[in-house]
């Protein structure tokens, strides 16, 4: 089981310091290997990296791809060195040791399963400290689930509420729609056949449409509660970020358009019947969006009521180019000799 453990990084050194040094020795104790993808940062993030983590595995991204396009990249850049598995996880996430184990232990031996992630607890601030909570967190929680109109929600959270995680979601690792990118395993074979990640969203949903593209081709997505993990959350953009909500709406809107069709064929629908059905679903959708819209500006947020516009006229935009199969990505260039050290451009 060769694993290669892939952070992340964009401008986030103080992150780096709090969190690799528990994630450098949970590798070391799973016989997996930690890399960090450096997204272009300038806050001597590359520093940090190179003078306090030397063991450390780094590639060095020339400028900000975004969550898609910075994965996709680094990812490229390991490609043929016979990796196995593939764990994708945040640069706020707290672990300990253990935390991988579950998780591969599980894909041995469930080769049904193309995907898994952890629990995701909330990590806290409080009085200046980091206090590990035993309550969901709200980026991924005890998995995913899909509602009827193409919304995501979580197991263990309502809106913004999370529960308290006492075990109601620890009977056999169950089957779920999705797991967070915030910390998710995928086998390599899989996310080389489903051409990584689609660029187009840049950041926010992506990991859905992977377990859902994942799924249409057959294989099954699981959380092992065996696993857990702690997450900060918010590091890149706040909760209330209209730049955040744009790139939720616009990429659930991309995620059931790419994915609707190819389901209702998985029901027996013909694919003429399922691209009609699929319009219908969008169009429901848009009507929605709309009525979000303008709730935004009657409760006195009009920065998100535009938020909200913007991601609609991306969307028509950006429906416009074909689904990438991710072509192969600019060639690698070895620099280091501590570690991969690759610049991607």
């Amino acid at each position: 089981m060769k694993t290669a453990v892939v952070v992340l990084n964009w401008n986030t050194k103080d992150y780096l310091r709090r969190f690799l040094p528990g994630l450098l020795h949970s590798c070391i104790a799973a016989g997996a290997e930690l890399v960090v993808a450096d997204s272009g940062s300038d806050d001597g993030s590359r520093e940090v990296l190179a003078q306090e983590f030397p063991e450390v595995h780094t590639v060095l991204l020339d400028r900000n791809y975004g969550f898609t396009g910075g994965y996709n990249r680094a990812f490229e850049a390991l490609d043929g060195l016979g990796y196995d598995y593939y764990v994708l996880i945040n640069s706020d996430i707290e672990v300990e040791d253990g935390w991988l184990e579950p998780l591969l232990d599980w894909m041995e031996s469930h080769p049904e399963c193309g995907i898994c992630g952890p629990k995701l607890h909330g990590l806290l601030r409080q009085d200046g400290l980091l206090i590990r909570s035993s309550r969901f967190e709200y980026a991924g929680a005890g998995g995913g689930l899909i509602d009827r109109f193409g919304f995501p929600y979580c197991r263990g959270r309502i809106w913004k509420k999370v529960e308290q995680d006492h075990g109601q979601y620890d009977q056999d690792p169950p089957e779920v729609f999705w797991v967070t990118g915030a910390c998710l395993v995928i086998r390599a074979s899989l996310w080389k056949s489903l051409g990584g990640l689609d660029d187009r969203f840049f950041a926010h949903m992506e990991e859905i449409d992977l377990c859902w593209r994942a799924q249409l081709a057959g294989w099954k997505v699981n959380v092992v509660p065996k696993s857990v993990v702690w997450h900060l959350g918010g590091g890149t953009l706040p909760p209330t970020s209209p730049l955040k909500l744009k790139l939720n709406f616009r990429n659930n809107l991309l995620a059931l358009e790419k994915n609707l069709p190819g389901t209702y064929i998985t029901q027996g629908l013909s694919p003429e019947r399922a691209e009609r059905k699929a319009a219908r679903f969008l169009c429901v959708r848009v009507i929605l969006d709309y009525c979000a819209r303008i709730a935004y500006f009657c409760i006195g947020k009009p920065g998100l009521a535009r938020a909200v516009r913007d991601a609609h006229r991306e969307w028509n935009a950006l429906r416009k180019q074909a689904p990438p199969r991710q072509a192969p990505l600019p060639g690698a260039k070895v620099e280091g000799l501590t570690g991969i050290f690759i610049l991607l451009k």
